[in-house]
């Protein structure tokens, strides 16, 4: 469900497109030539990502499981599911145990030991989680991937990476997170999650619950970057330098590809979950005939490689390739730059028998 708000006429909008035209984002057109058009969309959260899941806990590659036979100490030993999904334990051939739940697992165990051994009974506990992780990425005092061993939300996960990361001063502490460009990604989408309503207002509306491989990122509010995306030579983030207007932003990444559609570039400021998306014919503004636009820090200028539509969507692909580049570069860095903080290991059920 996504509610609408068009920005006209403000002064805000005003000053800084010296005009604005705007109408129904879900029909709009784009601007031939003359002002921008500005307009403000809040996504709201679907109610689902606020329940917790219901489905068990199922084993996969890299989770440890503690096994031992009844009445025999010596059999006690730690098996890793593999990559096959398999399990080797005593006489046993490889066991698939591949996307089954503790019970299931017992009784598969169980039914293949009666095969080998007289009244056999197995107790079955998960050590460590090792298939399932949460990423918590960027400006938090202990980021890094974690496992889930069960339903986690969101404020959860930030407090296993101690929170947001704040730097001391004599007389203050500054808040070192950007939570207007804070995001949750989910399978190549952001969710629309208001980070300054959750940790500045304590709205529990925003604490919804995570699911495995969910990238949480906090970038760092200290940055004063631009971000170029989309259909330039260089995708990259260009230092801000005030006055920085969209000509010059574009030209930090080297101007546009060759195949670029000028007409439908867009500027998204403010909160990925609440984005002013300002969408521009930068032929126009080449040609004198639309302003110049000043760009603020974290401001995100997207050139097209084709026209869009809707404005909408338009605004949800933006934020999604902005989101996909930082998962894509801090996901790599976390990997690379791995070590004892990444990767916990936490016991995390009883024991079966």
């Amino acid at each position: 469900m996504k509610k609408i708000g068009i920005l006209c006429g403000s002064a805000f909008v005003a000053a800084l497109l010296a005009g604005c035209a705007s109408t129904d984002p879900n029909t709009a057109g784009f601007p031939d030539a003359g002002a921008p058009a500005a307009v403000t969309i809040t996504n709201q959260l679907d109610a689902a990502l606020l329940q917790p899941p219901t489905g068990l806990f199922v084993l996969g590659p890299g989770d440890q499981l503690d096994l031992e036979m009844t009445g025999n100490a010596a059999s006690r030993a730690t098996v890793t599911v593999g990559l096959d999904g398999k399990i080797y334990y005593s006489l046993l051939p490889g066991i698939d145990v591949m996307g089954l739940t503790l019970d299931q697992a017992h009784a598969r165990l169980e039914e293949e030991l009666s095969k080998y051994v007289i009244h056999s009974s197995i107790s079955v506990s998960l050590r460590t989680v090792g298939s399932k992780y949460v990423w918590l990425v960027g400006r938090m005092n202990r980021p890094g991937i974690y496992p889930m061993p069960g339903p986690m939300t969101l404020l959860e996960a930030l407090t296993i990476a101690g929170g947001t990361a704040r730097a001391p001063s004599a007389v203050s502490t500054v808040d070192l997170a950007d939570l207007r460009h804070s995001f949750v990604m989910r399978q190549g989408r952001v969710l629309p999650v208001n980070f300054v309503s959750l940790l500045q207002e304590g709205d529990m509306s925003q604490n919804i619950y995570l699911q495995p491989d969910d990238f949480v990122f906090i970038p760092s509010s200290l940055s004063q970057e631009v971000y170029v995306l989309g259909s330039v030579r260089s995708p990259s983030t260009v230092p801000f330098s005030d006055p920085m207007t969209l000509i010059s932003a574009i030209a930090g990444a080297n101007g546009p590809a060759d195949e670029a559609y000028l007409g439908h570039v867009a500027i998204v400021r403010g909160s990925l979950s609440q984005p002013q998306l300002i969408e521009v014919n930068y032929n126009a503004v080449l040609r004198g005939k639309a302003p110049n636009i000043a760009l603020e820090p974290g401001d995100i200028v997207y050139v097209p490689l084709s026209p869009y539509r809707y404005l909408t969507e338009y605004a949800q692909l933006i934020v999604n390739t902005f989101a996909g580049t930082w998962t894509a570069n801090m996901g790599t860095r976390a990997v690379l730059g791995s070590s004892s903080s990444v990767g916990v290991a936490v016991p995390v059920a009883p024991t079966i028998h």
